[in-house]
C-alpha cells in the first residue's frame, strides 16, 4: 500500500511567494501530460531514431583490467561482410576524455583516450570501433578483432596503491576535550549500477559540415560542447537532441568514450552512425556509483551534546574521470555533520583511481554517504550511552530559530525546522507505542529493530536559461535547458509558467532537450531542475506578463538567465520497523514512515513519484545491489543474473507526509525531492538492522543487507545468543 502524499504547509520569513499562491498551486498542477504517449509505446527514444542509410557501431573491448596493449589486429574484421571501417586509437586524432568539473580539480592530469592506447585500464575498455551495415555484422566483426595484451596486476578499489587524485579536508573548532561518550563506525559501501531502463545510446549524423547527435543525456548543452571540443569544431556546428530518455540517475550526466568515438566516426565517414549499449556493456563500462569506505568518530559531552566529529572518507574513481567524478566526495564531505550542531569537525576525504569502470554521480551523489555515516554514529552513541536515539537527535538538531545556519564546513542551510520534522515523524509513526511493541516482541525472541535517520539534501547551485513566448492566438511556448528523464518536466514547467501568467497549464507547450531550439543550461541533475530551471521559467514568464500588460504587441518572447543566490537544502526523517528472521536472515520492512521537507511543491503527483522512485533505489542499495570485481579486476556481476534490483514485491508499505517549508534561495521556494529516498532510506535501514541485532551483541554486516549476509552474521553471534 502506498499512501497519498500529505502536505503540511509552513511559512518562512523571506519566502518569495505568497500564502495565496501556495493555496492556489493546485490550479496549475494537472496530472502528468507525458504519460499517455509513453504508456502506449509512442515514446521516441534514441534507439527509435533510425535515419535511412545509417551504419551500426560495435566495440571490441579489453578482457583485462590492466596490461600493456601490444597490438590490435583488425585485418580479419575489416574483411568481413558489411564492414565499413574499423577504427583504433591511431584513427581518433589523439582525442581524450574532457576535463572534469573544476570545482574540485584533479591533482594530476588524467587524460584517457577514447580508445585504448598502449595500455588497457579496465575490463570493458573500448579498444576498437567497428562500423558495419547491420548490427549483427558490426558485432561479428568486433568479435574478430585481435587484441594482444600483456596482463599486469590490477589495482582494486581502495587497494592502497594509487595516490589520491582528488582530496578535500575540513577543520573547524577544537571540541570540548571532555568526551564522556563516543562512537566509532567503519562502513564499506559496494559500487552500484544505475541500471536505467534505457542503456546508453547515440545516433550521430554528419551532413553539410554539421553534426546532429541524438543522445539520452541529462546535460545537452555540455554534451554539445564536449563533442565539439573532441571533434575540434565550433559548437555551432553541433546539435544535440535528447528525446524521451528512459531514466538516467546521474549515469547520463557526462559523455562517455563510446559516445564521443561514435560522433568522431560519423564525422570521419561523413555518415550517420548508430550505437546502443548492450546491458552487459553498461555493467562493465558505464559509470558506477557509491563504493565509498566511510570511517567516523562522534564525541559527546555528559549531557549528550555532540562536541566533535572526525571522519575519513575514501572514494574510488575507477579508470577515468567523468565530468562530475569529484561530486560524490565533495558532497559527502561538505554535507557533514548534516542537520546537527557539532562545534568541532575534522574531515578528510580522498579519491583514488583503480582498474575498474569509472565512478560518477548516482542519485544522491555523496548525500547518502554523509547520512549513512552520521546517522549510524548517532545510533551507536545512543546505544553506548543508554540514550533513546530519537532524543539524542532532538537534543542536537540545528534549531529553526538559527536559520540560515552556517555549517562547520562553510555551507549555509537556508531554511527548515528539523525538530518539527522529527516530531512529525514520531507522531505519525507513534514512536512510543512502536518501542513498547518492540519490547514485547523481543521478549518472544523476535529480532525486530526500529531505525531512524535524519538527512539534509543540497539541491544544486548555479544558473539556467529559459525562454517564454506568448503567441497572438493565446498559445504559450516555454523552453528550458534542463531536459527530462522521466521526472515530468513538461507537466511541472507548464504549471510554473501558467501560474505566473494566470492561465491554464494546457495552454503551455514545453520544449526541452534540443540545443538548437532550447536555451543553454547546466542540465537536470543535483535536484536542481525546479529550484533553478523552474525559477528561470518563472522569471521569464513574469516579465512576459508585464510586457503584455504594458501593451506590447504579440508575439512576445522573453529569454532569461537565472542564477540562484544560494543553495536550497531539503531535509527529512525516515522511521521504519525491520524484522530479521533468525533461521534465514531474511529482512522484512514491516513499516516505513517518511517525513520530508522539499519546500514548495507545485505538483504533488510528481513529488510522490520522485519520493517513491528514490525510495526504491535506496532500498535496493541497502538490501541487495552490489557490483563486484575479483582481485584481478574481472567483473563478477555483469548481468541481472548476478546483480539484483528491487522488484514490485520488494516494496514495503509507504507512509509519507511532507512538511513544506519554503526555500529562501530561489524564486519558487522550491527544494529538491528526487534524491531524498536514496539518502534517508539506507541509513534508516542500517540503523534498524543494528537495532534488531543489538540483543545478540553483534553489528550488521556492511550493506547490502542480504539475507545470506545477515544469516551468517547471526550464526557468528556469541554462543547462546542464537538457536
Amino acid at each position: 500500500m502506498v499512501q497519498k502524499l500529505a502536505l503540511v504547509r509552513r511559512g518562512a520569513a523571506g519566502s518569495n511567494f505568497s500564502a495565496m499562491a501556495t493555496s492556489a498551486a493546485s490550479t496549475y498542477a494537472p496530472a502528468r501530460v507525458e504519460d499517455a504517449a509513453l504508456v502506449r509505446g509512442r515514446g521516441r527514444y534514441v534507439t527509435d531514431v533510425a535515419p535511412p542509410g545509417a551504419w551500426f557501431a560495435a566495440f571490441a573491448r579489453s578482457s583485462h583490467a590492466r596490461g600493456h596493449l601490444r597490438g590490435v589486429d583488425a585485418t580479419a574484421a575489416r574483411a568481413m561482410p558489411g564492414v565499413c571501417a574499423v577504427l583504433t586509437v591511431a584513427d581518433i586524432e589523439g582525442a581524450v576524455m574532457p576535463a572534469i568539473n573544476p570545482l574540485l580539480p584533479a591533482r594530476v592530469a588524467h587524460n584517457v583516450p577514447l580508445l585504448a592506447d598502449g595500455v588497457v585500464l579496465w575490463v570493458g575498455q573500448p579498444v576498437a570501433l567497428v562500423i558495419a551495415a547491420t548490427l549483427a555484422q558490426a558485432q561479428d566483426a568486433a568479435e574478430a578483432v585481435g587484441i594482444d595484451v600483456e596482463a599486469l596486476e590490477a589495482t582494486t578499489d581502495h587497494g592502497g596503491v594509487e595516490p589520491p587524485l582528488l582530496a578535500l579536508a575540513y577543520r573547524s573548532g577544537s571540541g570540548s576535550g571532555d568526551a564522556r561518550m563516543s562512537a566509532e563506525v567503519r562502513l564499506a559501501q559496494p559500487r552500484v549500477c544505475a541500471a536505467p531502463l534505457e542503456p546508453r545510446a547515440i545516433v550521430a549524423s554528419w551532413q553539410d559540415d554539421r553534426l546532429t547527435v541524438w543522445l539520452p543525456t541529462q546535460s545537452p548543452a555540455r554534451a554539445r560542447d564536449d563533442i565539439a571540443a573532441t571533434l575540434k569544431i565550433d559548437r555551432s556546428s553541433v546539435r544535440v537532441i535528447a528525446p524521451d530518455v528512459g531514466g538516467a540517475f546521474g549515469a547520463k550526466a557526462s559523455v562517455t568514450p563510446e559516445e564521443l568515438a561514435v560522433a568522431l566516426a560519423a564525422r570521419r565517414l561523413k555518415a550517420t552512425v548508430r550505437w546502443t549499449a548492450a546491458r552487459g556493456e553498461d555493467f562493465a563500462a558505464a559509470p558506477h556509483g557509491r563504493g565509498a569506505l566511510l570511517e567516523g568518530r562522534l564525541e559527546c559531552d555528559a549531557e549528550g551534546r555532540f562536541t566533535r566529529l572526525g571522519a575519513r572518507l575514501r572514494f574510488p574513481l575507477g579508470a577515468w574521470l567523468p565530468y562530475s567524478a569529484a561530486m560524490p566526495l565533495r558532497n559527502a564531505a561538505r554535507i557533514l555533520p548534516g542537520p546537527y550542531v557539532v562545534p568541532a569537525i575534522d574531515i578528510d576525504a580522498e579519491a583514488a583511481a583503480s582498474d575498474a569502470a569509472p565512478m560518477n554521480i548516482y542519485r544522491g551523489a555523496g548525500r547518502p554517504e554523509a547520512a549513512l555515516l552520521m546517522e549510524s554514529l548517532i545510533d551507536v552513541a545512543a546505544r553506548a550511552g543508554g540514550i533513546d536515539p530519537v532524543q539524542l537527535r532532538r537534543d542536537n538538531l540545528v534549531p529553526a530559530s538559527a536559520m540560515p545556519w552556517r555549517t562547520p564546513t562553510g555551507e549555509t542551510l537556508d531554511s527548515g525546522d528539523y525538530a518539527v520534522l522529527l516530531d512529525l515523524a514520531c507522531t505519525r509513526f507513534d514512536y512510543p507505542a512502536e518501542r513498547a511493541a518492540q519490547r514485547a516482541r523481543r521478549a518472544q525472541g523476535d529480532l525486530v529493530g526500529i531505525g531512524v535517520a535524519m538527512y539534509v539534501e543540497p539541491c544544486g547551485q548555479g544558473w539556467e536559461w529559459a525562454r517564454v513566448t506568448l503567441e497572438a492566438d493565446g498559445r504559450v511556448f516555454a523552453a528550458s535547458g534542463a531536459p527530462a528523464q522521466g521526472q515530468g518536466h513538461a507537466t511541472a514547467f507548464a504549471a510554473i509558467v501558467a501560474r505566473a501568467l494566470g492561465i491554464e497549464s494546457r495552454q503551455v507547450t514545453v520544449e526541452v532537450g534540443d540545443t538548437e531550439t532550447c536555451p543553454d543550461g547546466i542540465g537536470a541533475l543535483a535536484s536542481r531542475s525546479i529550484a533553478i530551471g523552474g525559477s528561470a521559467l518563472h522569471a521569464a514568464a513574469v516579465e512576459a506578463a508585464a510586457r503584455r500588460e504594458a501593451g506590447a504587441a504579440l508575439p512576445i518572447t522573453v529569454e532569461k538567465k537565472y542564477t540562484a543566490p544560494g543553495e536550497a537544502w531539503s531535509a527529512g526523517c525516515v522511521m521504519l520497523r525491520l524484522s530479521i528472521a533468525r533461521d534465514t536472515g531474511v529482512p522484512t520492512i514491516e513499516r516505513l514512515l517518511w517525513a520530508d521537507d522539499a519546500g514548495h511543491i507545485f505538483c504533488p503527483q510528481l513529488a510522490e513519484g520522485q519520493l517513491h522512485g528514490g525510495l526504491a533505489q535506496g532500498l535496493g542499495q541497502a538490501l541487495m545491489e552490489a557490483i563486484r570485481y575479483d582481485q584481478s579486476g574481472q567483473l563478477l556481476t555483469g548481468s541481472f543474473l548476478d546483480y539484483t534490483l528491487p522488484r514490485a514485491a520488494d516494496m514495503p508499505d509507504i507512509e509519507i507526509v511532507s512538511l513544506t517549508t519554503p526555500a529562501t534561495t530561489n524564486l519558487l521556494g522550491a527544494k529538491g525531492v528526487g534524491e531524498a529516498g536514496c539518502i534517508g532510506v539506507p541509513a534508516a535501514l542500517y540503523n534498524a538492522a543494528a537495532d534488531a541485532l543489538a540483543p545478540l551483541r553483534i553489528v550488521p554486516p556492511d550493506i547490502p543487507l542480504t539475507a545470506e549476509r545477515l544469516w551468517r552474521t547471526i550464526r557468528n553471534a556469541p554462543q547462546g545468543d542464537h538457536p
